[in-house]
C-alpha cells in the first residue's frame, strides 16, 4: 500500500515594508521613487540619458492595467491574441532609480531582491549588467556588492521585456512584486536559508528540526555560533538552542539543530497560530546577523485510504483555482489586495487555493498563513512544448532548476502549503519523454523538500499517461470525474483530486469527494474572476478576435470586484452544515449576445442566472426562478402568496424550480427542515434610485503608503433597496492622507479605464479603491451622480 506520510513545521519570511534593522542586518523597501517610460530607450541603462520626462512611481507597477498612452482605455481590439490577455497591451518598459548605500556600510555585502517582474527583465547597476531574469513569476535575488559606490550615488535602471504573447491569460507587465535591498554582513544567513521540520508532533510535544545556512564571504576562516529561540504569540521564550560551526572562507554550512516546543497550539484551517523564529548569527558576544520569522506547527498525511489529513484528522479540500491578478489593480501585488483575496476565500466557504498556474506573492502566502487557508503553489503551465513561441517553453530545459528552487526554498517554510504542483496540463504527457522530464522534476523538488507531496495537473486523462502519473505523489485530474473509479480500479493506491473542475458540475463533483476517499477535494475553475480568456465563461471555446469587447473570464465564484456570484451560493448549499437558501431569477432577455459557435464541451458558463426581481415592461411574463438549497423542502412566495412548496429531490441536485409570472413586490424563498423554517432568501423590486450608498470594507488604514480600502458604491431606492438595472457614471473626488488607487466594475464587457476617477454601475454599482499615504489623516471620497445628492465617505488614516 503506497502511503505518504509528511510532518512539518513552516516558517514565513517577514519582512515589513518599513526600513528595520537587525543589528549588522538592514532590510529595506525598495518600491519608492522610481522613474518608468512606457517604450523602448537606447540606452535607458546609462547615467547621462536624460530622464526628467519619465514619471515618478512608486513599485509594484503594472503598466498593461493603465491607460494606453493616448487613449481613455487599456483595451485595445487590435492587439495579438487580445482574447488571452483580455485585450491589453504588453511591450517594453524602462526603470530607473537613483539610491545611494553609506560608506559607513563599505565591507558589507548588499543584496538586491525582485519578488516578481513580468518578464525577461535586465538589471543594471552604474551601467554594468547585474543579470537576466526571464520568467516573470519567480523571485530572484543579485549580490551588487561590487558593483555599488559607497558614499556616493548609484542607478539602478530596470528593462522589461513583454513585447511578444507569453501567457493564456493577463499577466501584467512590469515590476509588479516588491523590491527589497538588503545590507548584511559577510558573515549571515543564507537568502531562504532556513528550512524547519517536526519529525514529530503531538499534544503534549512537537520537536523542531531547523537546518540554517550560514555564508561566509570573508577572506578567512569565520567560528561563529548559531542562536535559534522560538517566541509564542506573547513573545515568551518557549524554546532555545545554540551552536558553534566554523565556517571556511567563501565557504557556506547547513546547521541542524533540534528543539522541543510543550503543548504546541497547531496551525489549522479553523486555528492559525503562528510562533516567532529568531535566529542570531554571534562573532564572541556582538550578534552579527538576526533574522525574525513566523512559522506555524502542523502535520499533513496523504493516503488513498483516508484521504487528506491536516493534524490527524481528514478535511476535504473545498478548492478554488485563481490567477494571480488583482482585477481592477491589475497584476501589483499589495499587501492588502492580497489579503482581502484569501479573506473572501474564507467567506465564501473555500479552504483550499490552487495558485495557478505559477508561484504566487510572498505576501498572498503569508496572508493564507495568518487566515488558515491551504495552498497547493505551482509553478508552471508550459514544459518543453509552449502555446506561444517565446513563452517559458523556449528556455525550460535551460531554467527549470533555478526557478523550481526559487519557488521552494522561498515557500518551503509556510505552514499553509501542502502541495508543489511542478505543473499544469502540460503537453504530451502520454510520451516516454514528458514522463521522464515529470520525473526529473519531481524527484528534484523533493531533493529540496521531502515533507510535502509532488502533483500536477493533467487533463484529456488516458490510460496512456499511467508512467507520467507514477511519478506524483498525488494526482490532479483536470475535467476528469468519470476517470475516478476506473483509475482507482487499476491503481488502488493512485490519490486523486479535482485540480480544475466544472462550476456547473459542482453537484457531481463533490459527490464523488465525499463518497471516494482516494479523491481528497474539488478545485473549481475559477473562484475569483481574472482578466484575460476573455468571455470563456459566456462565450466559451474556441475564442475569437471578435470577442471584443469582453476582457474578463466570466467564469469566477466572485467576480473582481469580489462579489459573490449565483455558484458561489449553490457551492455554499453543496459544502454549508448550517441550512442556507439563495434564490435566482432566468432574464426575459439574455444578460449578453449568446456565441452559436460555442463547443460543446466548453462549460465554464453558469446558467444566466440574476438575485433581481426588477424587470420592467414584462408584467405576468413566466420567469423560472430557482433556489439553491440543501434543505428539505423550500416554498416559495410573491407579495406573501404562496406559490408550492417543494420537495428537495435528489434528482434536483440542491436546484429547485419555479415558473413565477412577473409581478412587482417580494419574492421570498423560504427553506425547511422537518417541516420547521430555517433559512429564508429575499428579493424585492427596487424604485428609481434616489441615492448613493458608500460602504467601505476595512476602516481605518495604516499610513504605510500600501494600505487599500475597497469601497464598494450602490444606487439605491428610498427604502436603501439597490437598483440592480441602474447604469449611471460615478465621479469621484479623492482628497486627503491618500489617493485614488483604482475604479471598477464588474461588466465583462467594459472598456473604461481603472484609472481614471469616474465608472459607470453595472447592475446598480460600482467600486472604488482608496490607498493610504505615509501620513496620518483622513482620507475623504466624495461620489457624484447628475441628478442625486453627493455622497460622502471618510476613512482615518493612522
Amino acid at each position: 500500500m503506497k502511503k505518504i506520510v509528511f510532518f512539518i513545521v513552516c516558517v514565513s519570511l517577514f519582512v515589513s515594508c518599513e526600513k528595520h534593522t537587525n543589528d549588522q542586518r538592514i532590510v529595506q523597501s525598495f518600491d519608492e521613487n522610481w522613474l518608468f517610460h512606457r517604450g523602448e530607450v537606447s540606452g535607458g541603462e546609462k547615467i547621462a540619458l536624460p530622464d526628467t520626462g519619465w514619471r515618478k512611481i512608486n513599485v509594484p507597477h503594472d503598466w498593461s492595467i493603465e491607460d494606453i498612452p493616448g487613449a481613455d482605455s487599456p483595451f485595445d481590439s487590435t492587439v495579438v491574441n487580445g482574447v488571452s490577455s483580455g485585450f491589453t497591451v504588453g511591450g517594453t518598459g524602462w526603470y530607473r532609480k537613483l539610491f545611494k548605500v553609506s560608506k559607513a556600510d563599505t565591507g558589507k555585502k548588499i543584496f538586491i531582491q525582485f519578488d516578481g517582474v513580468y518578464m525577461n527583465s535586465d538589471v543594471w547597476i552604474n551601467e554594468k549588467h547585474v543579470g537576466n531574469h526571464f520568467y516573470g513569476y519567480t523571485s530572484f535575488c543579485y549580490d551588487i556588492t561590487d558593483f555599488v559606490q559607497f558614499g556616493e550615488e548609484n542607478l539602478i535602471a530596470v528593462r522589461v521585456d513583454k513585447e511578444t504573447i507569453t501567457s493564456r491569460w493577463y499577466s501584467g507587465a512590469g515590476i509588479f512584486r516588491h523590491v527589497w535591498l538588503t545590507i548584511a554582513s559577510p558573515l549571515h544567513i543564507e537568502n531562504w536559508g532556513i528550512a524547519i521540520t517536526t519529525p514529530e508532533i503531538s499534544e503534549d510535544k512537537a520537536t523542531v528540526a531547523i537546518a540554517s545556512t550560514v555564508v561566509n564571504q570573508y577572506p578567512e576562516n569565520k567560528s561563529v555560533k548559531v542562536r535559534h529561540r522560538i517566541k509564542d504569540k506573547e513573545n515568551r521564550i518557549i524554546a532555545q538552542s545554540e551552536v558553534t560551526v566554523e565556517v571556511g572562507n567563501g565557504k557556506k554550512e547547513t546547521l541542524k539543530q533540534v528543539l522541543s516546543v510543550a503543548n504546541p497550539d497547531l496551525w489549522s484551517v479553523e486555528s492559525p497560530y503562528l510562533y516567532t523564529l529568531e535566529t542570531e548569527i554571534l562573532a564572541g558576544k556582538q550578534v552579527i546577523d538576526r533574522t525574525e520569522e513566523s512559522f506555524g506547527i502542523r502535520s499533513i498525511q496523504f493516503d488513498a485510504q483516508h484521504g487528506f489529513r491536516l493534524n490527524g484528522k481528514t478535511l476535504e479540500l473545498k478548492g478554488g483555482c485563481i490567477h494571480h491578478d488583482n482585477g481592477p489593480l491589475g497584476s501589483i501585488a499589495l499587501d492588502r489586495a492580497e489579503e482581502r483575496k484569501v479573506e473572501l476565500h474564507k467567506t465564501a466557504g473555500f479552504n483550499a487555493i490552487r495558485m495557478a498556474h505559477n508561484p504566487p506573492s510572498q505576501e498572498i502566502l503569508e496572508a493564507c498563513d495568518r487566515l488558515g487557508m491551504l495552498v497547493i503553489d505551482e509553478a508552471f503551465d508550459v514544459w518543453r512544448t509552449g502555446h506561444f513561441e517565446e513563452d517559458y517553453a523556449s528556455r525550460f530545459d535551460e531554467l527549470w532548476p533555478l526557478d523550481l528552487a526559487s519557488m521552494i526554498l522561498r515557500d518551503r517554510n509556510h505552514p499553509s502549503v501542502i502541495m508543489w504542483s511542478i505543473g499544469n496540463e502540460i503537453r504530451n504527457t502520454e510520451t516516454e519523454e514528458i514522463a521522464g522530464v515529470c520525473k526529473d522534476l519531481s524527484n528534484y523538488v523533493r531533493s529540496i523538500d521531502p515533507t510535502r507531496p509532488v502533483t500536477a495537473a493533467v487533463n484529456a486523462i488516458i490510460d496512456q499517461k499511467d508512467t507520467y502519473f507514477s511519478n506524483l505523489d498525488v494526482c490532479g485530474y483536470n475535467y476528469s470525474p468519470g476517470r475516478y473509479k476506473p483509475d482507482h480500479e487499476r491503481h488502488p493506491d493512485r490519490i486523486m483530486f479535482a485540480a480544475e473542475s466544472y462550476a456547473i458540475d459542482a453537484y457531481d463533483y463533490w459527490k464523488t469527494v465525499k463518497e471516494y476517499p482516494w479523491v481528497i477535494g474539488d478545485f473549481v475553475w475559477t473562484s475569483f474572476d481574472y482578466i484575460g480568456e476573455a468571455s470563456i465563461g459566456w462565450r466559451g471555446y474556441p475564442q475569437e478576435q471578435n470577442f471584443y469587447p469582453w476582457s474578463l473570464a466570466y467564469c469566477g465564484d466572485m467576480d473582481i470586484c469580489g462579489n459573490r456570484r449565483p455558484q458561489s451560493y449553490y457551492r455554499q448549499a453543496l459544502w454549508e452544515e448550517q441550512p442556507v437558501v439563495g434564490i435566482f431569477v432566468t432574464p426575459p432577455v439574455p444578460s449578453f449576445p449568446l456565441n452559436p459557435k460555442k463547443a460543446e464541451w466548453s462549460t465554464w458558463d453558469w446558467p444566466d442566472v440574476l438575485p433581481s426581481w426588477n424587470f420592467e415592461g414584462y408584467e405576468s411574463a413566466p420567469l423560472e426562478v430557482v433556489a439553491y438549497s440543501q434543505c428539505e423542502e423550500v416554498e416559495l412566495f410573491l407579495n406573501g402568496v404562496s406559490l408550492k412548496k417543494k420537495k428537495n429531490n435528489p434528482e434536483d441536485k440542491h436546484r429547485i424550480r419555479w415558473t413565477v409570472p412577473y409581478q412587482a413586490g417580494e419574492l421570498k424563498a423560504v427553506a425547511l427542515n422537518k417541516g420547521k423554517e430555517v433559512a429564508t432568501a429575499v428579493l424585492k423590486t427596487a424604485g428609481k434610485p434616489v441615492k448613493l450608498r458608500l460602504t467601505a470594507d476595512r476602516k481605518p488604514l495604516l499610513s504605510n503608503g500600501n494600505d487599500l480600502s475597497y469601497i464598494k458604491v450602490e444606487l439605491v431606492d428610498e427604502n436603501g433597496i439597490k437598483n440592480p438595472v441602474a447604469d449611471h457614471l460615478v465621479q469621484f473626488v479623492v482628497s486627503g492622507a491618500g489617493k485614488l488607487a483604482a475604479v471598477a466594475n464588474s461588466n465583462p464587457c467594459s472598456t473604461e479605464s481603472f484609472q481614471q476617477a469616474k465608472r459607470h454601475t453595472w447592475r446598480g454599482e460600482c467600486m472604488a479603491i482608496v490607498r493610504s499615504g505615509k501620513e496620518k489623516g483622513e482620507i475623504s471620497l466624495i461620489a457624484k451622480v447628475d441628478d442625486l445628492p453627493d455622497e460622502t465617505i471618510v476613512i482615518q488614516v493612522k
